[in-house]
């Protein structure tokens, strides 16, 4: 693991666990940065516990920093950090640092496009491309989003504190959007190697945490069975050679059969609970993918008929194309990818290229495939897709 690796795998914590103790967002993350930027300096290689390490670092550069400020505000936050245990008492509902700073970052006072890309900022260290991607939107906008977000934090005196029981269900929407966003960018990272295995992790983990805290909530739960089910997929996604492989191909026995269990036992809580939401029909549709030999594609597709009715959105709209394709054919599919708009989003081209070549019009499949390619930014993905245009060279079909 090198200083890169580190950072991507201990921010979060350690701006989550800086924040608990200095009380202060801003000046937890820049004492983070600057230990951080420490270690660039002074370490020859790796200590044995990095992140403890950078907590350490950023405490005490917090303390020389509030020792430099007279006010007595700032020697008052002095003495208390000084005094403070290295593990004081936590009260409240929530215990885990990192869940507790999504909470907060997902105060209602902020604005709640602001509250997602602040949190996949501070707690899963995405950098404003990869949140820009995980929106669909331009990194201006995101980095403009940040910016108020912390303004707001800072002007409007928004404490780090536990919300209380109460307040839980009203924070819970963009709570769930942040895990999720977070899994998806480890799963398929916005560039480099397809998979950051630290963020799925730390996804999940914190889905459990969640749903230890929240167990009468159905989309929490949904959720935790939607991120287990498509994480025991993840060894088959991968070929010997580091390509990409489609579901479709997938070999089935290196799927997780731990994993399988316990997302479909979620998925049976669910719908005892009979309060259908968006994470547990997309739960759903991962345990008909994941149940038994081959996908039931007729049943995933009345599954996104229900998902789209509740959120009608592009993507859902993209990915029930996929199941049309499978259940009526790729005509119907591209006629319903007609009506459908993502700018900038290559899965879009990428499946209009897989449809026309399975209608044999291999020269227009041949420019989506180029159109798709050239928006692509995650390496092995890109490379997938280099290599499906170029088997269209050996049929001899023409558009």
């Amino acid at each position: 693991m090198d200083l890169a690796s580190v950072y991507r795998a201990e921010y979060g914590r350690c701006v989550a666990t800086l924040t608990r103790l200095l009380g202060d967002l801003h000046l937890a993350e820049e004492a983070v940065q600057d230990a951080f930027a420490t270690a660039v300096q002074k370490w020859q290689t790796l200590p044995p516990n990095p992140g403890a390490w950078i907590v350490t670092t950023a405490r005490n550069r917090a303390v020389d920093r509030l020792r430099r400020e007279t006010t007595r505000e700032a020697r008052h936050a002095e003495a208390l950090l000084l005094h403070q245990q290295d593990e004081p008492q936590e009260v409240g509902p929530v215990r885990d640092d990192q869940l507790r700073l999504i909470f907060t970052c997902c105060h209602p006072a902020l604005a709640p496009d602001a509250r997602t890309a602040l949190t996949l900022r501070l707690l899963g260290g995405l950098d404003v491309p990869e949140i820009a991607r995980a929106y669909l939107i331009q990194e201006a906008t995101v980095a403009q989003r940040i910016v108020r977000a912390k303004k707001k934090i800072r002007d409007a005196g928004i404490p780090y504190r536990v919300p209380a029981e109460h307040e839980l269900p009203d924070r819970l929407p963009p709570v769930l959007t942040v895990l999720y966003l977070m899994f998806n960018e480890g799963y398929t990272t916005t560039a480099g190697p397809l998979i950051r295995t630290d963020l799925c992790t730390e996804a999940i983990r914190l889905a459990r945490e969640l749903a230890a805290l929240m167990p009468d909530e159905p989309e929490v739960l949904g959720l935790l069975a939607l991120l287990l089910l498509t994480e025991a997929r993840r060894p088959a996604r991968l070929g010997p050679a580091g390509d990409l492989v489609p579901l479709a191909d997938q070999d089935r026995s290196l799927w997780d059969r731990t994993l399988i269990a316990e997302g479909h036992d979620l998925v049976r809580r669910c719908l005892r609970r009979n309060r259908p939401g968006p994470y547990q029909i997309q739960a759903a549709i991962g345990a008909v993918h994941t149940d038994g030999a081959a996908t039931d594609w007729r049943q995933v597709l009345a599954l996104y008929d229900q998902l789209f009715a509740l959120v009608p959105t592009p993507i859902v709209a993209l990915n029930r194309a996929v199941a049309v394709a499978e259940v009526h054919g790729p005509a119907e599919a591209l006629a319903a990818l007609a009506e459908i708009d993502i700018p900038g989003y290559h899965r879009l081209p990428a499946t209009r290229a897989e449809l026309l070549a399975r209608l044999g019009r291999v020269t227009a499949s041949r420019a989506a495939y180029d159109e798709a390619i050239a928006l692509a930014t995650n390496d092995t993905e890109r490379t997938h897709l280099e290599r499906r245009r170029t088997e269209l060279t050996r049929t001899r079909r023409t558009a």
